[in-house]
């Protein structure tokens, strides 16, 4: 980070979470107490904070790694400040950790732009910053640094993991995937992408060396065409990649420490009988094909300014053209998987504290047909998204893309927060955008943060068997 670059970087930091603290002290002076998942996450960090490590709230699904961190920042902090009462691990001083989580984050994720965009050495500075504060003000994440749920923590080890991945501290990188899934178990799918972008690289490597003695360098791994053929040529040569000893050897060296961490998890699988610990019967997993469209319709929305442009509409309509036989076979498994594969979950038509409430009641329940008529922009949006990682090599792109499957297509619940990790390793690799266009995306993610706060702190309801007040949120 060259001097003039840092000082900018450290003024952003600062601003950032002056004014993150100030809407954190309004957020927590309208809702002191608890709310929503907090009133699982509290309680359990409280028993945590006074010693109580055996017992266990068992609606809590996910591992003790957000209350265990918590402890460990407050502890020594009420020590030197010798706070007594009923401010040690209150909901405000809990809520206070994912605030620092959100410093956190926008420090990585500046790291990680520097090394993905490295080769981009001009007049680059500004953009970096920018890329970097808009992201970490990415409005599904921004949200929840207010409230002490488990995302902006997850999503802190889960940068981290992939930074130090990058940089070839693969003992590190294992280590911060562990604590990561402590936060979240899906999280291994994550530590599983880090170790695939290690053999994806291998792969890459491997196709070139075939290209170049068939003398075919015209097609690089990153253009293989987008059709039935590709897609042939694609699997014969992973079939013998991880068929070939000496490639199977070459990636175990330099991937055993994620295959140590994979093999914990699997331990950690059968001896509790399943993922999710506490609470099973509202997180039971299924193969729920049409989450992948709504991410890529998500990811269409946030990336927005970024990612449509009118010559990326002209080569879709292009592509149309050329190959009406492959969109006409995706577009024939779409309509199959969405009208055999859609599920429902209960909290989904129950929970009208949810956007994602609204989204299906006023989308999707308008009629019967609105989920068929939506696989055109499915398709789009999809294509979209692949258009956009165009830079990136083929194998990387597989491999991101089957772990983007796996993160998505269990989950029945359709909640916005499982978008994030997703969403934000996609727009980390889309290529660093032009700074008119980082300014429209910063606007556009204020101006959502803005209504949401807005609509959380003032639009307050009540139900009628209840005297709670209930507020909106993602």
């Amino acid at each position: 980070m060259e001097k003039f670059e840092g000082y900018i970087f450290t003024a952003l930091c600062s601003t950032n979470f002056f004014i993150s603290c100030l809407l954190f002290s309004r957020v927590t002076r309208e809702q002191r107490e608890p709310y929503m998942d907090e009133i699982f996450h509290v309680p359990q960090a409280q028993k945590y904070c006074h010693g109580k490590f055996n017992e266990w709230d068992p609606m809590i699904t996910t591992l003790p790694g957000l209350y265990l961190i918590s402890v460990g920042v407050i502890k020594p902090v009420v020590w030197l400040a010798d706070l007594t009462g009923e401010v040690v691990c209150s909901t405000a001083m809990l809520r206070f950790i994912n605030l620092l989580f959100n410093c956190g984050n926008l420090y990585l994720l500046y790291l990680l732009i520097c090394k993905l965009h490295h080769r981009e050495k001009t007049r680059t500075t500004s953009r970096r910053v920018l890329s970097a504060l808009s992201l970490s003000t990415f409005p599904v994440l921004y949200f929840f640094n207010f409230l002490y749920y488990t995302d902006a923590g997850s999503t802190f080890f889960i940068l981290f993991t992939y930074l130090m991945t990058l940089y070839g501290c693969h003992k590190a990188s294992a280590l911060l995937g562990v604590c990561s899934v402590l936060f979240r178990q899906t999280n291994i799918i994550w530590v599983a992408f880090c170790a695939g972008t290690l053999v994806a690289a291998k792969m890459d490597e491997a196709w070139r060396v075939e290209h170049t003695k068939k003398r075919d360098e015209k097609s690089p791994a990153s253009q293989v065409p987008l059709s039935f053929s590709g897609a042939k040529k694609i699997m014969l040569f992973t079939l013998e990649f991880l068929t070939s000893p000496s490639h199977v050897k070459g990636v175990l060296l330099l991937a055993w420490p994620y295959a140590a961490v994979a093999a914990g998890f699997l331990m950690f699988v059968m001896v509790n009988d399943g993922i999710v610990v506490g609470d099973r019967t509202s997180h039971e997993a299924c193969l729920n094909f049409p989450q992948i469209f709504y991410f890529f319709s998500f990811a269409l929305f946030f990336s927005l300014p970024i990612s449509l442009c009118y010559y990326r509409v002209l080569r879709f309509l292009q592509a149309l053209k050329r190959q009406p036989l492959f969109f006409f076979f995706i577009t024939g498994i779409t309509l199959l998987l969405v009208w055999k594969f859609t599920f429902t979950h209960k909290y989904l038509l129950a929970d009208n504290r949810h956007f994602p409430f609204y989204v299906w009641k006023r989308l999707f329940q308008r009629h019967e047909l609105v989920r068929f008529i939506l696989v055109p922009a499915y398709i789009f949006a999809g294509w979209n998204f692949l258009d956009s990682l165009k830079s990136r090599s083929l194998f990387w792109s597989l491999a991101f893309l089957t772990c983007l499957l796996a993160a998505t297509v269990p989950q029945k619940l359709l909640e916005f927060r499982y978008f994030i990790v997703p969403y934000l390793m996609y727009r980390l690799h889309m290529p660093l955008p032009s700074l008119p266009r980082l300014i429209v995306e910063f606007l556009l993610y204020t101006a959502v943060n803005a209504a949401t706060l807005y609509i959380f702190i003032t639009k307050t309801f009540h139900w009628p068997d209840s005297t709670a007040t209930q507020r909106f949120m993602w």
